[in-house]
């Protein structure tokens, strides 16, 4: 047993230096990457020690590493951790598992302590916003429950849903038939469904709402692909103020990655080029090529720098890649793993590769 622990901490050793020799390089203005913990998702010394420790560390990280998912604190402690067996929905304050048709959802928090059950859901469930959201069966309505599980709205759509996301007690909702719709709190619609069209097959692959509702980025069409960018004018009037065709092939078949980031100053989406970048103050976009597909994106873009991974062609390589606005590389590193995790909180960075889940802090020196 003790050697166990001895071989596992040395393995945790070589994989941290492994990502300081990548991550650890200067960036302008003095600001560097520092190794800040690491952890073993699956190793006898974690379990010995327990993975639900009495107390928390500053915020909670929701995470998912192949068949892994679970959440760690900023201290770098394992709340919670388990091997996936079905279906499942994780947020900062919800996950649940599930199977294909659920009869019963048994949704639970970060310490693992029951939540809320709810019977017969008749759909799947999705956290969002800090919200609890069930898409219908047949993916043509979307409900919210309380946190009694009672229903508070239901909204049913044309088409089956193709994109859902939700901020500011709004939800941006699209279709497979081309048709965007904006939902208060309530799950009342504030402005007339919206159909950008101009495409020949009219779907909507990608739509984000801003935090406080004021603007919209939709990426739109097959065959001749849109991005589209709307902002509020008035009370609940939306107007399209950019909008741009996404050159290439015919665009994207299914759902693209899209994002408000950088306190919503700016849209990045995947594009077939790479990854796009939509500055709202200027209304330009930059277009940054990528080697390979992306994978997984930083949410916050805080202080102008961005972080992302891209899997390349071949099993098992990933790319983990830092830009400073508008276009200065800081990072371009290759790693090898099957499976990958990003996330961002502030000036904590999380990567995760294989079973090993990583901190680094931006340190201004």
């Amino acid at each position: 047993m003790a050697q166990d622990k001895i071989y596992i901490t040395i393995i945790a050793i070589l994989i941290l230096t492994g990502y300081i020799l990548f991550a650890a390089q200067p960036i302008p203005r003095e600001t560097i990457l520092t190794g800040n913990w690491l952890k073993l998702l699956e190793s006898r010394y974690a379990e010995e020690e327990g993975e639900v420790p009495a107390g928390t560390g500053g915020y909670i990280l929701p995470f998912t590493l192949g068949n892994h998912f679970g959440y760690a604190d900023s201290s770098g402690n394992l709340l919670f951790n388990k091997t996936r067996e079905r279906n499942v929905s994780l947020s900062t304050e919800h996950w649940v598992e599930y199977d294909p048709d659920p009869d019963r959802l048994e949704i639970r928090s970060p310490l693992n302590d029951e939540v809320l059950v709810v019977e017969n859901p008749g759909g799947y469930p999705l956290f969002m916003d800090g919200r609890i959201f069930l898409i219908g069966k047949d993916q043509t309505s979307l409900t919210e429950l309380d946190a009694a599980g009672t229903v508070l709205w239901r909204f049913d759509f044309e088409a089956p849903l193709t994109c859902v996301d939700a901020a500011g007690g709004y939800v941006a909702a699209g279709t497979l038939d081309g048709v965007v719709d904006l939902l208060d709190s309530g799950g009342v619609r504030i402005f007339p469904s919206y159909a950008p069209g101009a495409s020949r097959i009219p779907v909507i692959l990608g739509c984000v709402v801003s935090s406080d509702g004021s603007k919209l980025a939709i990426i739109s069409g097959v065959d001749k692909q849109r991005f589209l960018f709307l902002e509020r004018y008035g009370i609940n009037d939306y107007r399209v103020t950019h909008h741009e065709y996404l050159t290439g092939g015919d665009g994207f078949r299914r759902e693209v990655f899209l994002r408000f980031i950088d306190n919503d100053s700016m849209v990045v989406f995947e594009r077939e080029e790479g990854l796009g970048v939509f500055d709202i103050k200027s209304g330009a976009t930059l277009t940054l090529p990528l080697e390979g597909r992306l994978e997984a994106v930083d949410d916050s873009g805080e202080g102008g720098i961005l972080f992302f991974i891209t899997a390349e062609k071949g099993a098992g390589r990933r790319r983990l890649i830092a830009i400073k606005f508008p276009s200065l590389i800081l990072i371009n590193a290759p790693f090898k793993s099957g499976v990958s995790f990003l996330a961002r909180r502030g000036e904590e960075l999380f990567i995760g590769g294989g079973m090993t889940l990583a901190s680094f802090k931006l340190d201004k020196r």
